[in-house]
């Protein structure tokens, strides 16, 4: 694209350029080894900018390694540490290379997050990308380019990290469905109008936690046991497992477990609201 670049930059006052895009990568050299973090063909997001000065470009830099900490940090629960790539490992053809980084605890290695590139000039001396410095009428200066990206492997890095034995572990802010229902203890016993009743309530304690803003569901699936349904959820991962059967409602409660912790407990059913305990689970 940087052909283009020396063609849309005309002066200073077009700068900074920044163009931002999203897009799937094929790499036929790489071998299909792990999924999301280094198979032939992956989705990114990766940006290209141009300044006019170094402070300008470094200072970018390092503002987009910050916000892709953040994606990592403060969406996907995964602490990274951030710095400097050695010359031997930094972006070949640029000037120098940041990055957030991740440790693996299941086989204590250390994984690469996300990039931010500075680029310096060299790429806008090869392609003739210049600008008149506008503090020395018809001089010509070349711009300072950066290049950041991230793909997919944040996915990947955050299943390594949270995942266990039974499955994913989601983290609830990026998760589909923060909590999911199930009921227990319905047996044949029960009358079909008890049973209604009780599903019924089931739909108003789920509007309650809609309502609070938790993205929450009920399964209520046929043919399947809540043990089959306990090990289906565990296994995608969701945050926080609501169990409600008969003796619950007796007892004005949701009996819940978290997926990160096993934690277990129950839960006033008045406390299922914005203010409560569970909704501040949920955006953790």
């Amino acid at each position: 694209m940087y052909p283009y670049y020396a063609k849309w930059i005309r002066s200073h006052r077009d700068l900074p350029l920044r163009l931002n895009q999203w897009n799937s990568v094929v790499r036929w050299e790489a071998k299909q080894t792990t999924p999301f973090l280094r198979a032939r063909e992956f989705l990114w997001q990766e940006g290209h900018t141009a300044h006019l000065t170094e402070d300008l470009s470094a200072k970018e830099v390092l503002e987009i390694l910050e916000l892709y900490a953040g994606v990592y940090e403060q969406l996907l629960a995964v602490p990274v540490v951030r710095g400097k790539k050695t010359e031997a490992e930094k972006f070949a053809g640029g000037a120098w290379t940041t990055t957030c980084e991740a440790y693996i605890p299941a086989n204590g290695r250390g994984i690469q997050g996300a990039t931010s590139h500075c680029l310096g000039q060299n790429f806008s001396k090869m392609f003739d990308i210049t600008v008149e410095n506008p503090e020395q009428k018809g001089q010509k200066i070349n711009v300072w380019q950066n290049s950041w990206g991230l793909s997919t492997r944040v996915i990947g890095v955050m299943v390594m990290i949270h995942g266990d034995n039974k499955g994913l572990v989601l983290p609830p802010r990026i998760s589909k469905i923060q909590a999911i229902f199930v009921p227990v203890g319905i047996t044949v016993k029960i009358s079909a109008e008890d049973k209604e009743k009780h599903f019924t309530q089931m739909d108003e304690l789920a509007a309650t936690l809609k309502k609070a803003g938790v993205r929450c569901d009920i399964d209520l699936r046929d043919g399947h046991t809540p043990a089959w349904k306990f090990n289906d959820w565990e296994m995608k991962g969701v945050p926080v497992r609501l169990e409600f059967g008969p003796k619950d409602a007796a007892k004005d409660v949701v009996t819940y477990v978290c997926r990160d912790t096993g934690e277990k407990g129950t839960i006033p059913i008045t406390e299922l609201d914005s203010k409560g305990e569970f909704t501040r689970r949920c955006d953790r």
